[in-house]
């Protein structure tokens, strides 16, 4: 939690930093008091999960700060924003303190605190306080927090020249101008905005390129029509001539057959010219897409820098020696997956070092140099980003994780006695599993490879596990070289076109009608060694179902290895590469569609969200398939279990109800704002709705009371969890039509599990 509390702090401290200084600068206070305030907020929420009281105590000053500056009754004049920077420089330092030294910081730094609270206590008392006289109430702070930068804007220092200085300053002024005039500088600075219109000008341009090619092909039908039409003259010809013919309608065949060999040479000649054309697009087109993709590029090695000291002083803290080998750091990768990459690299890392580096001693009898040896790698690989974390350590005991399979109780030991080891390995990276069984500062609580698994998820990757006992694990990520441009398989469903992410698929075969069986009249096909579910697309994206079924019908399987399905679709339309457009926001999220594209022809196209058709394709065989029929190879029984939807803006709070829930049995999913939330409780089937109140777009008021209006809707509990402990904000959450309302400043784990058992019952077995 103090892992995920951080990687949120970094965020809403960004938000408060970029704020102040947007506030500072263009004046604008609704716009950016509104997101300073919910940064606040949401930072004060994730501190108080982990029980860092002075972040909470610092953030819920800076949160009436802005509240009283939304209110007109604060100005924030630049000595106030100084203030609210210091308070910024308080929660970095707290926030990137390991949980171990953060008692020791807060005794050293509670005088500074207490400094600050009551310069934003007297800032709040006082409307009209003197802009200059707010920050002298702060003293010097301490050396652990950063000095303030220099502002490039600061006018110039006067300064009084002598005579004899004012001589020598024009020699130095005539001397310079003398000079050669440097070169102009070649640095342009842009914005990240004005770069990703330009790549994805640079991507239509490169797909728009590929238009010609069916041209081409067209003008190639047109060339072999002329030809048909050539031998039918010439048969026609050859007919007459059996009889006497006059010499006029000789001449007309003359020149019949002249046209046509003229208009067949013009022809070729422009299709040869066409051609030639469309190479030198494609090519140009390719390499300004190419050019312009490198903008966006980043070095590998500059998202990695901090893992070295992380592995030396992770290393030491263990008792191990550990050394890190990049591999790599030229290699180009763009900024926005590099972005996403710290966070789950610096995951395996502390799991390559925790779990699979050996003690010395361990080593010295494994026959082992002493020091482990952690190799990342990155590399690009058939238009693909592949990240590869590799150790020399114990590895992962198969045996061991099926043990803890059956002790937590996710399939049956009958069934867990047939698992592969590449079956075994896929466990690792569910929700709360963990092979330590005591949890550490480090690990244990199973977080660390969730989280890398849903990064990978969210940017279209894929991941490979690969372990040799004894030798040492290997983790690869294959992620898409940009987000941009996606390569996808087209298929016609309901007369329409829908996009499948190539890399998120398991692969695409056409199945003889003869070899779809039923099993307790659900429809199956053998794929290897493992028996699918067939699940018509149709069925998904509400479409009705086709009067006719193919002999041979078009099958996408998709899905992770011990959850995959077979999706049917009307045809394969082939392989294209797709420009990326996201879909209006105002539009929410739409059930089994993450964005859309356009084709060659210039038609629109919606690209699938495969995850999310997994999730539906799962919840209708675990609805509808009898109990005792196996999924995949793992072999669970199929029954419902109850599915709770958490809305909570702070990625702390509700990665914490998340895992709490999944770990007592329940299904969870969760949205990040009100808007998201409505959504998902329209388009899916939950028992139970937990929800925040203070979140973005819509609060948790009004999703209540849209809920309880709503006559399909009414039936779903709504659990408020709020912060908001005053009667009258219980009173208005009841009376919007809440079942439950808890405060989380009396927020504990039995609490939250006894109003959840109160609403819907204990989660089904």
């Amino acid at each position: 939690m103090h892992e995920l509390f951080r990687a949120e702090a970094e965020k809403q401290l960004g938000v408060l930093t970029s704020g102040l200084l947007e506030l500072e600068r263009t004046r604008a206070p609704a716009r950016a008091l509104e997101s300073l305030m919910r940064a606040a907020h949401s930072l004060k929420g994730a501190a108080r999960i982990v029980d860092l009281h002075s972040a909470v105590t610092v953030a819920h000053a800076m949160e009436d700060c802005f509240v009283a500056a939304q209110q007109g009754v604060l100005t924030l004049h630049q000595a106030e924003t100084d203030l609210l920077l210091q308070g910024v420089d308080l929660l970095t330092q707290l926030a990137r303190r390991p949980e171990a030294d953060l008692p020791a910081w807060e005794k050293e730094s509670v005088t500074h605190i207490e400094r600050f609270l009551k310069a934003i206590a007297s800032l709040t008392r006082q409307p009209h306080f003197p802009p200059q006289s707010a920050s002298q109430t702060i003293s010097q702070p301490p050396a652990s927090l950063p000095a303030p930068a220099a502002s490039p804007a600061s006018p110039p220092a006067v300064v009084n020249l002598s005579d004899a200085g004012r001589s020598a300053a024009d020699a130095a002024v005539q001397a310079f101008s003398s000079r050669r005039p440097e070169p102009p500088e070649r640095i342009l600075r842009l914005t990240a905005e004005n770069l990703n219109r330009l790549l994805g000008l640079a991507g239509e341009s490169l797909v728009e390129s590929r238009w010609l090619r069916p041209f081409t092909d067209s003008l190639q039908r047109l060339k072999r029509s002329q030809i048909e039409i050539g031998i039918q003259v010439a048969a026609l010809r050859s007919t007459l001539e059996e009889h006497p013919l006059p010499e006029r309608v000789k001449t007309h065949f003359q020149e019949l057959n002249r046209q046509l060999a003229d208009s067949r040479a013009f022809l070729a000649d422009r299709i040869k010219d066409l051609e030639t054309f469309d190479r030198r697009s494609a090519q140009l087109s390719h390499r300004l897409y190419l050019e312009v993709l490198r903008t966006r590029m980043r070095p590998f090695g500059e998202g990695v820098r901090r893992f070295p000291r992380m592995i030396r002083d992770l290393a030491r803290s263990l008792g191990k020696e550990v050394k890190l080998e990049i591999f790599g750091e030229s290699t180009p990768v763009d900024r926005d997956i590099l972005e996403c990459l710290e966070t789950p690299l610096a995951h395996l890392m502390h799991n390559a070092v925790d779990h699979g580096c050996e003690s010395p001693q361990q080593r010295e009898r494994a026959g082992k140099p002493v020091e482990n040896v952690i190799r990342l790698e990155a590399r690009h690989s058939a238009g693909v980003l592949l990240i590869t974390v590799t150790d020399d350590g114990a590895g992962v005991n198969p045996e061991s994780v099926r043990e803890a399979i059956i002790q937590k109780q996710l399939i049956q030991p009958e069934i867990a006695a047939k698992l592969s080891e590449a079956d075994l390995l896929e466990f690792l990276f569910l929700p709360g599993f963990s092979l330590r069984e005591e949890v550490t500062e480090i690990s244990g609580r199973g977080v660390g490879l969730d989280l890398v698994q849903n990064m990978v998820k969210s940017v279209r990757g894929t991941i490979r596990i690969s372990n040799q006992p004894g030798r040492g694990l290997r983790i690869q990520l294959h992620l898409p070289l940009t987000l941009s441009v996606l390569r996808a398989l087209l298929v016609e469903v309901g007369g329409e076109p829908y996009a499948i992410p190539l890399n998120q698929m398991a692969r695409a075969a056409r199945i003889p009608r003869s070899e779809i069986g039923t099993l307790e009249g659900r429809p199956i096909f053998q794929l290897g060694d493992q028996r699918l579910a067939l699940i018509t697309s149709h069925q998904l994206l509400d479409y009705p179902l086709p009067p006719v079924t193919p002999e041979d019908l078009p099958v996408v399987v998709l899905g992770e290895r011990n959850a995959r399905f077979g999706l049917a679709v009307d045809r394969f339309l082939g392989e294209r590469e797709l420009v990326v457009q996201p879909l209006e926001k105002r539009l929410g999220k739409i059930t089994g569609i993450s964005a859309a594209a356009f084709n060659e022809e210039g038609a629109p196209v919606l690209i699938v969200d495969v995850e999310d058709l997994v999730k539906s394709m799962e919840k209708l065989v675990a609805e509808g398939m009898p109990v005792g029929i196996q999924r995949g190879s793992l072999g669970l029984a199929a029954q419902r279990r109850k599915r709770i939807l958490v809305a909570d803006d702070s990625l702390t709070v509700r990665e914490m109800q998340r895992k709490l829930l999944t770990r007592l049995g329940y299904t969870a999913e969760v949205a990040a704002d009100g808007i998201e939330a409505w959504n998902a409780v329209r388009h899916g089937d939950f028992d139970l709705l937990i929800t925040d109140v203070d979140m973005p777009r819509m609060d948790g008021f009004e999703l209540t009371s849209l809920i309880k209006r709503d006559p399909h809707l009414k039936a779903v509990p709504v659990l408020i969890v709020s912060y908001k402990d005053r009667e009258d904000d219980r009173l208005r959450g009841l009376d919007a039509g809440a079942d439950y309302y808890l405060t989380k400043g009396s927020f504990n784990d039995k609490l939250l599990i006894q109003a959840v058992t109160d609403l819907i019952g204990e989660p089904d077995s």
